[in-house]
């Protein structure tokens, strides 16, 4: 488990066995004004995925931001990413402008994440499954 963090501590939990999104996670970067950006694999044992599933939220079903000890969940986080990206590089660039809408990341967002969801069936990865449902152990 990890210990307590500064609030200049920004968070991100992500599946890290999922192509796409160590991509992503690993590229993306935030204003330094801002603080520093945790990544988090969500395939560990954290006190931040505690509290993910504490909320109910199902970690395969989308990355979770905590900033400033809020939980932004799946298009909230990618949106909410973006708008704190530092802008440098054409990647960043590209993120801030596709997701600094809310409008349009709830619009983006379900399809990056079916294309996620059927990556990893392809790849044969077992889901996380934080909150432990029976019968979710399969992509």
């Amino acid at each position: 488990m990890t210990g307590n963090l500064s609030s200049e501590e920004i968070l991100l939990v992500y599946d890290k066995q999922c192509p796409a999104c160590d991509n992503y996670c690993q590229r993306v970067s935030i204003k330094r004004s801002l603080g520093s950006l945790q990544i988090i694999d969500a395939r560990q044992p954290s006190d931040v995925l505690v509290e993910i599933t504490a909320q109910g939220l199902d970690i395969d079903q989308g990355m979770v931001l905590k900033v400033n000890g809020q939980l932004h969940y799946g298009t909230d986080a990618m949106h909410v990413l973006s708008l704190m990206s530092s802008r440098r590089g054409l990647f960043n660039r590209l993120n801030y402008w596709g997701f600094r809408s809310a409008t349009v990341s709830r619009l983006f967002y379900p399809l990056l994440k079916m294309c996620r969801n059927l990556l990893l069936k392809i790849l044969g990865r077992i889901k996380i499954n934080n909150l432990g449902a029976s019968g979710n152990e399969r992509f």
